[in-house]
């Protein structure tokens, strides 16, 4: 009796695990790999035939010279990918409020004449930590400052911002954003 119920159970694990475990992520892989190449490989960037980064997780940069992406609040480093997440606070959070301060702080001393109101993704991180992009009110709240450490004029600067503003995804879903990491690549060609 036993062995009659167990038979079927095992039956339909292996064949489950082989049809699950085995196929259908082999179809996915080849599928993705042929139409989808450069995404199903990272996304990566390469300069120069060396590996820069990828369009899909931020990177962190400090430099003046460079456009600032989303805080991150990953540990134990920013742009961590193995640990992906969000900080979790929530608006009424004392510490939250202190990070945003801290991040306004930052952008202003970094800054002083820029008197704009600094833009959220500036000093809020996003969901999973790891956001390469930056809205372009963002990007232009940085011009100035990345103009005057270059010596561009910023003219030149904001037309690179305009010329890597991505839309939105089928012309309706999300919002009009800037890959961070592409738009300093650019920069550091140029200059």
């Amino acid at each position: 009796m036993l062995m009659r119920l167990t038979r079927p159970a095992l039956s339909l694990l292996i064949v489950m695990t082989v049809l699950l475990g085995l196929i259908y992520p082999l179809v996915v892989t080849v599928v993705a790999k042929t139409a989808f190449r450069r995404e199903a490989d990272g996304s990566l960037l390469y300069q120069d035939g060396k590996l820069v980064g990828s369009t899909l997780i931020g990177q962190s940069f400090s430099d003046p010279k460079h456009f600032w992406g989303r805080p991150s609040a990953t540990t134990p480093q920013p742009y961590n990918g193995v640990g992906s997440t969000g900080s979790n606070l929530g608006p009424l959070n004392p510490a939250l409020v202190k990070q945003v301060d801290d991040n306004v702080k930052a952008l202003r001393a970094a800054d002083p004449d820029n008197r704009r109101p600094v833009p959220v993704d500036l000093v809020t991180a996003s969901a999973s930590g790891l956001d390469p992009h930056i809205t372009p009110a963002a990007a232009y709240y940085q011009a100035a400052r990345v103009a005057r450490a270059r010596n561009l004029p910023v003219e030149q600067v904001n037309a690179l911002i305009a010329a890597h503003e991505e839309s939105l995804v089928l012309g309706v879903l999300g919002e009009r954003r800037i890959n961070v990491l592409e738009l300093n690549l650019a920069l550091d060609r140029l200059h």
